[in-house]
């Protein structure tokens, strides 16, 4: 299984620290974010990644490379501004192939283990299969629920997406390059009854400030 890292976001809730330095480069525990990701899914087996930007996209390509120092391949999507999640997805569907892809935000961290979800079978009847987690303090509605092992819109507590999931190329194949957001595509085929989801408990954080970067650290620090 490919996976994408989805990079090209501006982090203008992080400035200043993104003025110079794209968000997913931003250190914690002595790593960068997006090198953090790269260790774990590479632990999970994955080889072959693919990895958007559009700001300061050069100093992601200059510090990963071809992804040879981490053991793995890495293919870039460059975007001349970000198309938002579904737009990047589009555009680096050549890249990823005809076969499910795992997506992954930069911008989070996260003690989950790859491995079952990379070796998850996902029914040819569904187009995805989503990450949930508990809803973090700055995003207490949440996003979606989850019913039954199925991604649900109508009942049950609503939780949080994780930037984590499973998709399969056909879920995208019929949108227009460009710029759009995932959100509306993926309330589309809840209705469709499409997609499933499960619940992650253990550690996830969503880095969008530089406060919950610093607390982050204070974490990781103390945990040793």
């Amino acid at each position: 299984m490919k996976v994408m890292i989805l990079a090209a976001g501006r982090g203008e809730r992080m400035r200043p620290l993104t003025d110079r330095t794209p968000k997913p480069l931003l250190e914690v525990a002595g790593e960068s974010l997006i090198v953090h990701s790269i260790r774990r899914l590479a632990a999970a087996g994955i080889t072959d990644f693919v990895i958007n930007h559009a700001h300061l996209g050069d100093q992601i390509e200059l510090k990963l490379g071809t992804g040879e120092s981490f053991g793995v391949r890495i293919a870039y999507s460059r975007e001349p501004e970000a198309l938002e999640t579904a737009g990047g997805i589009v555009q680096a569907l050549p890249l990823l192939g005809l076969d499910p892809f795992l997506v992954v935000n930069a911008d989070i961290w996260t003690d989950f283990d790859f491995a079952p979800l990379v070796n998850r079978h996902l029914p040819h009847s569904l187009l995805g299969h989503l990450l949930m987690v508990a809803n973090p303090p700055h995003h207490p509605e949440g996003d979606f629920r989850v019913l039954d092992g199925m991604l649900n819109d109508t009942d049950g507590d609503r939780l949080t997406y994780s930037g984590i999931a499973v998709f399969r190329p056909e879920l995208f194949a019929g949108l227009k390059p460009g710029k759009q957001p995932l959100a509306p595509l993926l309330r589309q085929e809840i209705a469709r009854g499409r997609l499933s989801a499960e619940v992650y408990r253990g550690a996830w954080f969503d880095i969008g400030t530089p406060e919950r970067l610093q607390q982050l650290q204070q974490i990781l620090v103390a945990r040793g």
